[in-house]
């Protein structure tokens, strides 16, 4: 692929994740085209059907929570508890609440022969490297013995969900004050 199909395509895919985020998973795929700067044609070049395109969203978080864990990983040999620290912020700012609540449903429509939706399938690589990374910080008493990796991406994908406005408008800091909650409830010391 060319060097420029190749940018636009991580584009659309960029774009995708932002309007899937602010609009949900079955906002017409004219308004991903428009807010991605091609025409619609260019984007079912690139993503045939719908699926295809929210496959990519999803492994395009997958990769970039597996580079989180990886740095994660190599800061936890300097000071296990701020890497913690600085894995929960980062995963904080992934608009994983919106995403979850715009593609969960599109993604997890079928399954295969095991029960496996696709969107599960499509994690499995970024939950095992967490959970590798949960077993370095439970050993160094970073983080609480309990802590799992799916209980980590829920209760990120919780209190990143977008608020309705009204709510929103009437306690704006909650979500900041959930995650220092969550930080200082899943810090084993």
């Amino acid at each position: 692929m060319r060097a420029d199909a190749v940018q636009r395509r991580e584009a659309i895919i960029g774009h995708a994740r932002h309007v899937f985020a602010a609009r949900g998973g079955d906002v017409a795929l004219e308004a991903v085209a428009a807010a991605s700067g091609v025409g619609i044609a260019t984007l079912y070049r690139n993503f045939p059907s719908r699926d295809d395109l929210i496959r990519a969203v999803i492994e395009d978080m997958v990769r970039e929570i597996l580079a989180i864990v990886a740095e994660a990983r190599a800061a936890a040999a300097k000071d296990p508890a701020e890497a913690w620290k600085g894995l929960l912020a980062r995963l904080m700012e992934m608009e994983l609440g919106a995403l979850t609540d715009g593609l969960v449903l599109q993604a997890g429509a079928g399954t295969d022969a095991a029960g496996a939706s696709p969107l599960v399938q499509i994690q499995q690589p970024a939950l095992d490297a967490l959970e590798e990374l949960l077993t370095i910080l439970k050993r160094t008493n970073a983080v609480r013995t309990s802590i799992t990796a799916p209980g980590v991406i829920v209760a990120v994908a919780t209190i990143t969900r977008p608020q309705a406005p009204a709510i929103r408008d009437a306690a704006p800091g909650v979500p900041g004050e959930l995650a220092e909650a969550y930080l200082l409830w899943s810090s084993a010391g």
